[in-house]
């Protein structure tokens, strides 16, 4: 039960690694923010938050492969490497390409609802 405890607690540890740090992390953050306030304003419904939950999930948790595999290829690769170049640029795109995906679930989300709102 201890080793369970403590694994909670580096997970928590790296969870504020990359929080406020990663200029990246910043801006997903600053996003799901403005979603989520969209979200209470056009009163979505239990599956709209649950596909919006969901995007947050992916391209937070993406986010932090990301940094994670950035700060690795660091630590074994200091000096400039085609290949370790290559792992970070695939890494950040499967950011993008999450970050992608969940801005189009969201103007599939809203773009109706602030139709309706400016055309009535």
């Amino acid at each position: 039960m201890k080793k369970r405890i403590q694994s909670f607690g580096y997970a928590l540890k790296g969870i504020k690694a990359v929080f406020g740090k990663e200029a990246n992390m910043n801006i997903h953050l600053i996003m799901t923010a403005l979603v989520v306030i969209c979200g209470f304003l056009f009163m979505i419904s239990p599956t709209e938050w649950m596909l919006c939950i969901a995007c947050f999930g992916l391209v937070i948790s993406l986010e932090m492969v990301n940094s994670a595999l950035e700060n690795l290829v660091d630590l074994v690769s200091p000096e400039k490497n085609k290949l370790a170049g290559k792992v970070k640029d695939i890494a950040a795109g499967a950011v993008l390409v999450a970050a992608i995906c969940a801005a189009i679930v969201g103007l599939i989300i809203f773009v109706p609802k602030g139709w309706d709102v400016i055309f009535g």
